[in-house]
């Protein structure tokens, strides 16, 4: 690393900050109440796990009164990927958890990208360099290499030997003198770092019996996520840490560096994985992990958010489906979040969506929305295609009409011809200048292909009900 870690206008700035002069937001909440941050990396696009995490924190936010703030770590240059960044914060738009901070909004704490944050994590270094609680490290890659591979052979867990930490202020000289590239490494103390987790309870981990002293800052200048989430929280006077549990070892190491600076930590609160219904992991190579899948597939994002909180714990009443944004927030509660890992029925999300789906279309001021965005569509795929947007709400609520009703929902097994004639007469009473034979002969060609055939009672009976949705739906979808 050859870094300047001394001298400039940024570094002077980033200095006072880090040794706690001049502005900054009071860690803990304290002067600005609860702010908490979800913070992912652009090297990738927004999936499943990472909308549940931000979803968790703007609940709790929007429950207290508090901030959402979006901040990207793309400090691992080499593997950002385009355009994700800006993807992330149109999902988060798309889900209906907007950021009230963010690299496109703006705010107090700007800027969010860590990349563009490089003098406050520089300071921060520095500080620790000063004091001792930091060193610098010239081992080099192949050595590092030796070091792993000899810990493998012998069936050890790889780690660092600490072995710069000894060396002497002259051999630190001597070697800066000679341009040697370098990593700042944090000086791990030894034994257990306890703290009380929000969900897990009281924690302890002796982090220096199983790691070597951590990178801190890299040899080209960026900061490891170690150091830039510390620094990054403290300055963004961030209150509340809620993330993913796989970081609950690490959070006795990022203690450790607010001690080292004097800073007041956070709470934390380390939310269970999300899995698939079998228990196995999420994975990227599933082709239904991207939030981009749903929207590419109609799903409304109501009802991905009242799938992902359906599953798992967090709230006052559970096993709800039809929840609104609104009442998430009010029966969000964190203290009721248990360990276990919430299994992520995704085959469940159809019928989610249809709950929606008809909460939308009976309410006007929705539907008068879903209209607008019908005719959009069809412009887009159908360039001659003329409808007007009468036309299109007498589809929606005809939809609705069937898709919500007993005959389809109920087993038709139960069902007579005599009662599912009624059914449908019922609801073709509602809706307005749509004859009933017309009704009729559009949903016998949706059922059979045939203009002639069997009423639309009898094949309702003789397909079943999930026959005859998914029969409904794909004629609807055409």
């Amino acid at each position: 690393m050859r870094f300047p870690l001394v001298g400039g206008e940024s570094y002077y700035r980033g200095l006072k900050l880090a040794l706690g002069v001049g502005p900054r937001w009071s860690s803990g909440g304290t002067e600005k109440g609860v702010r908490v941050r979800f913070a992912p990396s652009p090297t990738g696009y927004l999936h499943l796990g990472g909308l549940r995490t931000a979803l968790y924190n703007y609940l709790f936010a929007k429950k207290h009164g508090g901030t959402f703030i979006l901040r990207l770590e793309d400090t691992d240059r080499s593997r950002l990927v385009a355009g994700a960044a800006q993807s992330i914060e149109d999902m988060l738009e798309w889900a209906g958890i907007p950021p009230d901070e963010s690299p496109r909004r703006g705010g107090p704490c700007a800027p969010y990208e860590q990349s563009r944050r490089l003098d406050l994590y520089h300071a921060a270094a520095k500080t620790m360099l000063d004091s001792g609680a930091a060193y610098r490290c010239f081992c080099t890659s192949q050595r590092l290499d030796l070091l792993k591979k000899e810990a493998l052979r012998s069936r050890q867990t790889p780690r660092y030997d600490n072995r710069c930490r000894h060396l002497s202020s002259k051999q630190v000289q001597d070697k800066l003198s000679q341009g040697t590239p370098f990593v700042v490494r944090f000086r791990l103390l030894e034994g257990p770092q306890p703290f009380q987790d929000l969900v897990y309870g009281w924690t302890r981990h002796d982090v220096a019996s199983v790691e070597g002293d951590p990178v801190i800052l890299k040899g080209d200048g960026f900061p490891t996520y170690h150091l830039a989430n510390v620094v990054d929280d403290y300055h963004m006077g961030v209150s509340h840490v809620l993330r993913g549990t796989e970081w609950l070892i690490s959070t006795p190491k990022h203690l450790l560096l607010y001690q080292a600076l004097g800073w007041q930590p956070p709470q934390f609160a380390h939310l269970p994985l999300l899995l698939n219904k079998d228990g196995s992991k999420l994975s990227k190579r599933q082709g239904d992990i991207f939030i981009q899948h749903y929207i590419d597939n109609g799903y409304l994002s109501d009802a991905l958010l009242d799938l992902i909180t359906n599953c798992g714990s967090g709230f006052t009443a559970e096993n709800q489906m039809g929840r609104t944004m609104e009442t998430l927030i009010q029966q969000y509660d964190l203290g009721k979040t248990s360990t276990h890992s919430a299994l992520l029925d995704l085959d469940k999300l159809p019928e989610f969506n249809r709950i929606h789906l008809t909460k939308k279309i009976d309410n006007t001021d929705t539907r008068f929305q879903l209209v607008k965005q019908l005719k959009t569509l069809l412009k887009d795929a159908y360039k001659d295609l003329v409808l007007d947007e009468q036309y299109i709400e007498r589809i929606l609520l005809l939809r609705k009409a069937f898709l919500s009703s007993r005959l389809l929902k109920e087993n038709t097994s139960d069902l007579t011809l005599e009662t599912l004639n009624g059914e449908l007469k019922s609801k073709m009473k509602r809706l307005e200048d749509t004859k009933y034979s017309n009704a009729m002969k559009l949903l016998r060609v949706a059922l059979s292909g045939q203009e002639h055939g069997p009423s639309v009672a009898e094949m309702l009976l003789s397909l079943g009900s999930e026959e005859s949705i998914i029969r409904l739906q794909n004629a609807l979808t055409e």
